[in-house]
């Protein structure tokens, strides 16, 4: 076998231990929230940085879209990071530091959902904007990997992925929100259906 092999093998295996390792219970705890938000028309903000960024837009697309065309009502979804000249603008006349939680100012209410995507916990404009929401009366829940950081204390529910490996963590992020997605895609939620 070769080298590459035994490395693919390998990675395969850590991936699984992973996502072997995951905690549904706090996976349902958060489903049970999106119900809450989706049955009260509040809004749900997803957000992160890098492949975050990218699973928080994906995310957003599967909730809106997906989980929405199959429910009686429809999931108020917007990914933070979808908006390349806003956040640009924010993060050139204030600082990259404010780009999510100056977007938040314009848009989120009391009762609202901020969904937090990190891999290290510790992404300063991710942490500014759960700290924002939280003062502002909205749900704060955070995905992060196992090195945790202050995102993981400040958030009201954090998923906390066990691994600290970039592409794991990101992997079992994506997992987790399909999760939360097909949840409600597949009727497993009690929501009503359209």
């Amino acid at each position: 076998m070769s080298r590459l092999d035994l490395w693919l093998r390998e990675y395969q295996q850590r991936q699984q231990q992973t996502w072997s390792a995951l905690p549904l219970e706090a996976v349902a705890r958060l489903v049970e929230r999106l119900r809450a938000v989706l049955e009260a028309e509040g809004q749900v903000f997803v957000f992160g940085n890098g492949g975050s960024a990218a699973n928080a837009s994906h995310f957003a697309t599967d909730l809106g879209k997906g989980a929405s065309d199959r429910l009686a009502r429809r999931f108020r979804v917007l990914s933070l990071t979808d908006n390349t000249p806003w956040m640009t603008a924010l993060g050139n006349d204030y600082s990259f530091d404010d780009v999510f939680v100056r977007q938040l100012q314009n848009y989120a209410r009391p009762g609202d959902l901020a969904l937090a995507l990190s891999v290290s916990g510790q992404s300063p404009n991710v942490v500014r904007a759960v700290r924002w929401a939280r003062e502002h009366g909205l749900y704060t829940a955070a995905l992060v990997g196992g090195q945790r950081g202050a995102l993981a204390d400040l958030a009201e529910l954090t998923i906390v992925i066990p691994d600290t490996h970039y592409g794991r963590v990101e992997d079992a992020q994506m997992t987790i929100c399909h999760m939360l997605a097909y949840a409600f895609m597949e009727g497993a939620t009690g929501a009503a259906l359209g």
